[in-house]
């Protein structure tokens, strides 16, 4: 896959402060009108060992447009419209639904659809080249109430390839794109959830 390169690639960091490679990443993110992709997600724990292996599929279009599918054996849809977040779990028979608060927005995937603009107001940014074409972004929170506590981003020829999420417990999640495809078109209509009715519905603080 394009993303992989040589672990004997010498990696160099540019040196550049956050607000200025905030300012690098924020203008990659922007010129993503949309981004579709499937994709591997394997978490591991914080002793090292494969917690799961996830597959799945995701579309994003800016402005505020998400739609994130896994498959089986643990099958989840989540959509988001940029004010809202649906979650929906088949097995449970249940959606609940999230305002975008300023928490649920520092989900990482939400980075391909939210607003960028701000990133240096709510992480630290440090970016560094890996070899000619591969560039990765480290961005840790300021908030202490952040769903991860690093988060990293691999470019490759300017394509998202890899998503690396640590979490307050050290569980890291990998998150490995395949089959990009980048601005081309996607109807407004793929990012709605099409439930059986009888499910039950849960609203955020409801």
């Amino acid at each position: 896959m394009a993303w992989l390169f040589s672990v004997a690639a010498v990696a160099q960091d540019t040196g550049a402060g956050s607000t200025e490679a905030a300012g690098e990443l924020a203008t990659m993110l922007k010129s993503y009108e949309s981004y579709q992709a499937d994709f591997i997600q394997i978490v591991v724990s914080g002793n090292g060992n494969e917690v799961r292996e996830t597959r799945g599929s995701l579309k994003a279009k800016r402005p505020g447009l998400f739609y994130w599918e896994t498959r089986a054996p643990l099958p989840q849809f989540i959509v988001s419209n940029g004010e809202t977040v649906e979650v929906y779990d088949p097995d449970l028979e249940q959606v609940t639904i999230h305002n975008l608060d300023d928490r649920v927005q520092t989900t990482p995937a939400l980075l391909l659809s939210g607003e960028v603009g701000n990133l240096a107001e709510t992480y630290r940014v440090s970016g560094r080249k890996v070899g000619e074409y591969t560039r990765e972004f480290t961005l840790e929170p300021k908030s202490p109430d952040s769903l991860f506590t690093s988060l990293r981003l691999t470019f490759y020829k300017g394509e998202l390839q890899e998503m690396r999420m640590q979490d307050s417990l050290s569980q890291l999640s990998v998150l490995s794109f395949d089959n990009i495809r980048l601005n081309q078109p996607v109807k407004t209509e793929a990012f709605t959830l099409d439930y059986p009715k009888g499910v039950d519905i849960i609203r955020d603080g409801a």
